[in-house]
């Protein structure tokens, strides 16, 4: 524990990690209206004033006059237009604000989401993209938009906010809190000064109560404060400053086998509710541990199992001994306060081993210590129960203390034979090597009974008069004296570098096991992949038979097992849904249920997502014995955290991938209806209009132009069933011997009229060979790529096709001489109902031609790319036909 302080090398990364990023400042609020947005415009004043470079990304004035006035005097970024659902909404535009490159830029509304179409859905996602280009961000939050504390803001404002931010991005700001009384906040609500009159009546008799703005006021301070605590910590620890730094309250509970520490787990628990700390619950491995019993085992683990129900983070950390331990700990977490119990010992056992907590508080230094009493003595004379295998587990084998004897005999052959050649006290230290060995390898009284029979062997055998005990000269009982003196000492150290070599091992070993089941879950892509890896991966490492079962309105339900299982008898079942039920293990091993031959454990979700037991592992040994021995307990508690933090992501995943399939279902809807009111209504306009005008005055002009109109209304309606074919894979396909030349004349005589007034140049090699290609799908590709072409080229310019080879493909492009592509957007114009916004590449259409190309061109085995050419300057659109389609030598079947 006095060991100089050395900086955190993961601290260090991190703040290597936050070199050259822009800084992140938060102005945090318990609720709308206490003045964010103003101090965040008068910091940015003062910076300006500073002599900063200082922009204006996105401000949201809500009518406020006073607000607006603080905007003037800024340079604002224009924000980018997005239309959607027939609205036009302002964005910011934070390509504009890269290229502007400011030193800070001011953004309200962190926990915003951005309409649909923007590079990013959330703006606190465009704040990280400016902070990562070096760009300093000042924000605006609400603190009910925290995402661990939107549940708790749920519970008393019933106001469930949908917009929330990662607590991730608190971590990494600078927070300053905006706070006023929350009677002050209610009169400038009056006043309306937060929302209109109307609408500040209703939020005063809902969200704007006084209690729930006191509740929401302290949620803020408190959230600020383990902000400034966590980021206190990583500087302490990066810069190896010596300290507790008691700002804040870190409570560590010290555990053991006892039944005593539940009652210190609930009492820590206890202790950090009353002081809203974080605490840990710690268990200080020694050599203690080999000696365990099961039962000992078994209660350590429901113990740390406990403290991770109530919410505490759990360690067990290998140690020489448990004060070294335990304030080594305590150091490195920069622990206030310790929860420790006082076991009952005789005074003959603390004169023996001293007091734990004697020792602690001596050289513990700052860190308050509270010590809580176990319960009841233990009966004098009374032994803890072991079971009949285990009546050796405190002396060893009798194997040991024998190999020990052969070794003392071995050495005493060897001093024998060199009496003659070496002193006495050389033969003395011979004896030491059985000493040691028998320390090192079996144990410490092992080692011990060694020292004791080479003391004696050495009176024997070299002492004279040799063949007794006896010990004619003074100075030979010295030097017995001195050896068994040595071999007592020797075989303490010998014992404790074992001792501390064991425990390494096996915590490298645990660790490692650890580390290989998480990879094996992390490779997981599916939720099926991930219950056969758990289930493969636990019997593996703990050599049992594995399954894994889901909760489900008919019972468990079997989903993944290893070595595979058909079924499970009603008994298992029974005690799976009891496991799922109560949320405690049952089966085999536990207090339910023991007739199973299986042992069932929850899999719980963290209590954030409020999602409960999500499956069950059971196991289950084949010979019928117990199914986890009692040294594995720490490591299937360990494994078991594993898997529900997996599960729980996987969980997560799929919610997340079912919110976008969602939100993608939304903007298609939205962007089809976009569509057929503008490109239906348009042309049916048209068409009545001139048909209306045809019986009047009827001419040729009027019949063309309802003829052109009727034909923009078939593509539109062609291009809609194509899409629909290529999304259900439905493209019926008839490849055959093509001519691209042909194929390439074909499509622009059919768009002769979609591209009236446009030359059309064709840069086609004569000796460009056949391809065998769906000439109808090749046909529908042509036609929408010279379509596009027509809609973004510049009115008047020419549009060029050219054919060119490349290696080991032929390359087809369509080039137009319009403004181009904006760079990064070459695959997205693919998607379906895409239209570049916010370029000047916005023109009238579907967006599904270059989507129904992708789709057409890939069911052929081809692939599309889009860029921009140079000469000439333009969007190019390219198919790439490779090798394989390439027809070299006709054959009959290529034959028309």
């Amino acid at each position: 524990m006095n060991e100089p302080e050395r900086p955190s090398p993961e601290a260090l990364l991190r703040a290597a990690a936050r070199e050259g990023r822009g800084r992140l400042k938060i102005f945090l609020g318990a609720a709308p209206g206490v003045g964010k947005t103003w101090e965040m415009l008068t910091e940015g004043h003062q910076r300006r004033a500073a002599g900063v470079d200082v922009v204006v990304g996105v401000v949201e004035t809500h009518g406020r006059r006073e607000t607006g006035a603080l905007v003037e005097g800024h340079e604002v970024i224009p924000r980018r237009t997005v239309d959607h659902v027939g609205h036009t909404l302002g964005e910011m535009d934070i390509d504009a604000i890269l290229a502007r490159a400011p030193a800070l830029v001011l953004v309200d509304e962190l926990a915003h989401t951005n309409a649909p179409g923007s590079r990013h859905p959330k703006r606190y996602q465009d704040v990280e993209e400016l902070l990562d280009a070096g760009i300093d961000v000042c924000s605006t939050l609400n603190i009910q938009h925290v995402e661990s504390l939107n549940d708790v803001v749920a519970s008393f404002t019933r106001v469930r906010v949908r917009e929330t931010v990662p607590d991730s991005i608190l971590e990494q700001a600078e927070i300053e809190v905006v706070d006023i009384p929350p009677d002050e906040l209610i009169e400038r609500l009056r006043d309306g000064k937060v929302y209109v009159p109307h609408e500040a009546t209703r939020a005063l008799g809902h969200f704007f109560s006084k209690s729930n703005l006191t509740a929401l006021r302290e949620l803020a301070l408190r959230r600020a404060a383990q902000a400034v605590d966590a980021q206190m910590l990583e500087h302490v620890r990066a810069h190896a400053l010596a300290g507790s730094f008691a700002v804040g309250e870190r409570i560590v509970v010290a555990v053991s086998e006892h039944p005593h520490a539940a009652g210190l787990v609930r009492a820590g628990k206890r202790m950090a509710d009353a002081l809203r700390a974080p605490w840990t619950a710690v268990h200080i491995e020694t050599r203690r541990d080999q000696h365990f019993s099961d039962g000992e085992r078994r209660q350590l683990a429901d113990t740390l199992a406990l403290a991770s129900r109530l919410g505490a983070s759990t360690a067990s950390i290998p140690a020489a001994g448990v004060v070294e331990g335990l304030g080594g700990f305590a150091k490195d977490a920069r622990a206030t306060q310790i929860v420790i119990g006082k076991s009952h010992r005789s005074w003959w056992f603390e004169a023996r081993h001293g007091s734990v907590v004697d020792r602690l508080v001596r050289t513990i230094g700052d860190v308050a210590v509270h010590v809580l009493p176990s319960g009841e003595p233990v009966a004098s004379g009374r032994k803890p129960e072991r079971r009949r295998g285990q009546r050796w587990g405190q002396w060893g084998h009798p194997a040991h203390y024998l190999g020990a004897l052969l070794m003392v005999a071995a050495m005493t052959v060897l001093g024998r034979l060199l009496v003659e050649v070496i002193d006495l006290g050389n033969i003395a230290l011979l004896y030491l090597i059985p000493v040691m060995f028998a320390a090192a390898s079996f144990s410490l009284r092992a080692g011990l009974f060694a020292g004791l029979a080479s003391s004696l062997a050495y009176n024997f055998f070299f002492l004279p008069p040799t063949g007794t005990l006896t010990v004619a000269n003074p100075e030979n009982v010295i030097s017995i004296l001195v050896l068994l003196g040595v071999a007592v000492v020797t075989s303490q150290f010998a014992a404790r570098v074992r001792a501390q070599a064991d425990l390494a091992g096996a915590s490298a070993r645990q660790n490692a096991a650890l580390a290989s089941f998480s990879r094996q879950l992390t490779a997981a892509a599916t939720q099926d992949e991930l219950m056969q890896a758990i289930c493969a991966e636990v019997a593996r490492l703990l050599d049992v038979r594995a399954v894994l079962l889901l909760p489900s309105l008919a019972g468990p339900d079997l989903a993944a097992a290893y070595p595979p299982e058909d079924r499970m008898d009603q008994i298992e079942l029974a005690a799976a849904q009891w496991a799922i039920d109560n949320e405690q293990p049952a089966g085999r091993g536990s207090a339910t249920l023991t007739a199973s031959d299986w042992l069932f454990h929850p899999l719980r979700a963290s209590a954030a997502s409020g999602r409960g037991v999500m499956a069950v592992l059971g196991i289950a040994r084949e010979d019928a014995g117990d199914p986890v021995r009692s040294d594995e307990v720490p490591l299937l508690m360990s494994l078991l955290d594993q898997a529900s933090i997996a599960f729980d992501r996987m969980a997560l995943e799929e919610e997340n991938l079912k919110a976008q399939a969602v939100g993608e279902r939304d903007r298609l809807r939205a962007a089809l209806l976009s569509s057929v009111s503008h490109d239906l209504r348009t042309p049916l306009t048209t068409i009545l209009t001139a048909a209306q005008e045809f019986r009047t005055h009827p001419s040729p002009d009027l019949v063309e132009t309802i003829d052109a109109e009727a034909q923009r209304l078939n593509r539109f309606v062609a291009n809609l069933l194509d899409m629909a074919r290529v999304e259900a894979g439905a493209l019926p396909m008839k490849p055959e011997a093509t001519d691209l030349f042909d194929a390439v004349a074909s499509a622009v005589h059919d768009t002769r009229n979609a591209l009236h007034g446009r030359q059309i140049d064709l840069d086609i090699a004569p000796d460009i060979p056949l391809v065998r290609l769906d000439p109808v799908l090749l046909h529908h590709c042509l036609i929408n790529l010279l379509d596009n072409a027509g809609r973004y080229g510049e009115p008047g310019t020419p549009i060029l096709v050219r054919c060119r080879r490349s290696p080991g493909a032929l390359r087809l492009s369509v080039i137009d001489r319009g403004p181009g592509i904006p760079p990064g957007q070459e695959k997205r114009v693919f998607e379906t109902f895409t239209r570049l916004e916010g370029s000047d590449r916005v023109r009238h259409g579907t967006g599904l031609g270059l989507a129904i190309v992708k789709g057409f061109a890939e069911a052929m085995g081809l692939s599309v790319e889009a860029a921009n050419a140079e000469d000439p300057f333009g969007a190019c659109f390219t198919i790439r036909i490779p090798e394989a389609l390439i027809i070299r030598h006709l054959d009959n079947e290529d034959m028309p």
